[in-house]
């Protein structure tokens, strides 16, 4: 741990990334272990509401025409395959992240840029490709609400995660990813995290850090 890179448990905010019904075990976008780390991250999202933490849920919409999807699975879309599409029930978050089970995401809005509150210092944000930053508004909002740590949790690792972490290790934002709550995570990743000044966390020990608030 270092001065310059621990995070500030009194302005830190909970990131969940792309932890959508889709990418469920046995859907159509299935990503292995993102179901084992709801519970996890079902734990968090409690204690960072009970506290008045802020909560920023990052989600991936594709189009059926495939005109913002990525280019290495924009065949996929284009050819039928249609994973987090905007108005299906896949593209909605987790359950297990919700305060209500009838909140649904706004997708207009979202694909627009906007920013959908859902909760008390909860809210959702579109992310066009893999970091949680690229095209959109999560700094200003960030800044906005005073943040100047973040925990990331969700699917996958290799992928989105990682990118949103570099992306906020590059706007000096202090990290800690909770390692027990983002899914493919490997050895590797976590020292590369580790190399860039990245606080790898359990859970339950962040929940500690963040219970201390009440």
């Amino acid at each position: 741990m270092d001065k310059h890179t621990n995070p500030d448990f009194s302005s830190i905010a909970l990131i969940t990334i792309d932890t959508q019904r889709d990418t469920l075990d046995g859907q159509p976008f299935e990503i292995p272990w993102t179901s084992a780390i709801l519970p996890n991250m079902k734990r968090l999202t409690h204690v960072f509401r009970k506290v008045g933490m802020p909560i920023i849920h990052i989600v991936r919409l594709y189009k059926k025409d495939g005109s913002n999807v990525d280019l290495c699975r924009r065949s996929l879309v284009e050819s039928g395959g249609a994973p987090l599409c905007p108005g299906s029930t896949g593209c909605e978050l987790a359950s297990e992240l919700l305060t209500e089970p009838d909140i649904r995401l706004d997708t207009d809005l979202l694909l627009s840029g906007g920013i959908q509150h859902i909760g008390t210092k909860e809210a959702v944000i579109y992310k066009p490709r893999w970091g949680a930053f690229y095209k959109m508004s999560l700094e200003d909002y960030l800044h906005k609400l005073g943040v100047s740590s973040l925990a990331f949790t969700g699917c996958n690792f290799p992928n989105c995660p990682r990118a949103s972490i570099y992306e906020a290790s590059e706007r000096d934002f202090r990290i800690a990813m909770i390692d027990d709550a983002v899914s493919g995570l490997y050895e590797q990743g976590g020292k590369e995290m580790r190399n860039i000044g990245v606080s790898l966390m359990k859970a339950a020990e962040i929940e500690r850090h963040i219970s201390k608030n009440v």
